[in-house]
């Protein structure tokens, strides 16, 4: 019966290949969503490419928080975590991409039994078999219809989003370290002053003690003496608690316990000279990683939508085998022992209960929330960008109008002196100035760290940090998303 054997293989396998190869799509046409933000930023801000676009080291002046920064991604253990997520993403793309390939198998089998054959006039008689065989087993579903193509390219910007949810990772794990960092000169500039205080307060005392001794002064002064300087003793410790609590963040941040050299708020020149343009809102959609991230899951929601639609069409496969095959193993590779089958299968989905249309709603409705998550991204990346504008420009208002107070306070301090000295008032007039130029000293510290905190959060939401940093192979993920677009 020469009609069940392919007379032609090598034909057959050529056709298939040319029917492979013009394989259509159901996927839909990706379509980047519009941007539901304004046009431009609600404050004046400064002209310029966005400063997103410098890396890290070069946004950072001070050099202990470079060497934080890098520790900090080399060692932390949500960085670690997120990259095994992206190797298992990779690797789940190349198992998808595996499908469209023929599948090759060696295949060795041996198989011996017995059985009872009834013979008329003879009774049972016990027989036995035995098989050896010796094949190569290939089967191949010949993608015609582009399901296991779809299937793919959905888990290749799958890929790619976890890709950019690293890079995610990495652009906050550099904020947070920053953010430690200033946090900690913060501290130690406030602790500074507090020392400076109780030092001049513990002076004080002794010469209210030694009036009230002499008789020259009341208890009244030396107890007010001594309350001013408990309140500053109370300032310190609560700051040295602060900063201990500080430093265990920091060093869950880095990976392991951290020294930092004392020192002062070297970031300030950045966050006085600095311009730190934001650029465009549209700039947002290739600078934030989350953005990238979202607009990826978007493109894997419309590649399944087309694997979904292409499951109602016909599934074509192709099984094949040769070897050899024998009673015995030293006859399995002799003349005449050779095997072979070829068997081509064509299906196609009747009825299903409503499962392939339920599978495509399941897609379409996905495809749905991903549109959702991306406009919502957008529109958390524009208010974190809004919000760290006004932030800084407040800020900035705030730390000049504090120190204008402090050259007050410290105007005030000295004429209160030198009212208690000349006996034209009392120690509570100077006891209110001291304790209100301690807290503008405070307030002043503070705001500083916070005004250049503004830069980095600006820094941050604009997607900042490793558009020049080769610290992660991030150009290599990029490189594959233009091919993949």
């Amino acid at each position: 019966m020469r009609y069940l054997v392919p007379a032609r293989p090598a034909r057959l396998i050529a056709a298939s290949l040319l029917l492979a190869a013009s394989a259509c799509s159901f996927a839909p046409q990706h379509v980047r969503p519009p941007q539901p933000v304004p046009d431009r930023y609600p404050s004046e801000t400064a002209e310029g490419p966005s400063i997103a676009q410098a890396g890290w080291r070069d946004f950072f002046p001070d050099a202990e928080l470079r060497r934080l920064i890098g520790e900090a991604l080399a060692n932390n253990r949500d960085i670690r975590v997120a990259a095994a997520r992206v190797a298992e993403a990779r690797a789940a793309w190349r198992i998808e991409g595996a499908s469209l390939y023929p599948q090759l198998d060696a295949v060795a089998t041996g198989t011996r039994g017995r059985s009872l054959f009834n013979l008329p006039e003879v009774g049972a008689t016990p027989i036995e078999t035995r098989q050896i065989s010796a094949q190569l087993s290939a089967s191949w579903e010949i993608d015609f219809w582009g399901r296991l193509r779809a299937l793919r390219d959905a888990a290749r910007w799958q890929y790619l989003a976890t890709e950019e949810s690293r890079r995610a990772v990495a652009t906050d794990l550099v904020a947070q370290v920053a953010n430690g960092y200033l946090l900690e000169r913060e501290y130690g500039e406030r602790s500074a002053l507090a020392r400076a205080s109780i030092d001049s307060r513990e002076e004080t005392l002794r010469i209210m003690r030694r009036r009230y001794e002499v008789g020259s002064g009341s208890k009244l002064d030396m107890t007010q003496a001594q309350t001013l300087l408990a309140q500053a003793r109370m300032t310190l410790q609560a700051l040295e608690q602060d900063r201990a609590v500080n430093r265990n963040a920091l060093a869950l941040l880095v990976g392991h316990p951290i020294d930092i050299a004392p020192g002062s708020l070297d970031l300030t020149k950045m966050a006085d000279h600095m311009a730190l343009p934001p650029g465009l809102p549209s700039d947002l959609l290739a600078n934030r990683p989350d953005i990238m991230a979202a607009e990826d899951q978007l493109r894997a929601a419309n590649a399944n939508i087309g694997a979904a639609r292409a499951a109602f069409f016909p599934n074509i496969s192709l099984t094949g085998a040769y070897g050899t095959m024998s009673d015995a193993l030293d006859g399995l590779f002799a003349d005449g022992s050779k095997a072979w089958s070829f068997a081509p299968r064509i299906s196609l989905p009747l009825f299903n209960a409503g499962r392939l249309k339920g599978n495509l709603g399941v897609a379409e409705a996905r495809r749905d929330q991903a549109v959702a998550e991306y406009e919502r991204t957008v529109q958390s990346a524009f208010r974190d960008v809004s919000d760290a504008l006004v932030r800084r420009r407040q800020l900035g208002l705030q730390v000049d109008t504090t120190r204008e107070m402090l050259q007050a306070q410290r105007e005030r301090a000295r004429l209160a002196q030198l009212r208690f000295d000349n006996g034209r008032s009392a120690y509570l007039e100077v006891l209110d100035a001291q304790r209100d130029l301690f807290d503008a000293e405070q307030t002043l510290a503070q705001l500083r760290r916070a005004e250049i905190a503004t830069a980095v959060a600006l820094y941050s939401a604009l997607g900042g940090g490793f558009v020049a940093d080769p610290t992660f192979d991030i150009d290599a993920a990029q490189n594959s998303k233009e091919q993949a677009k």
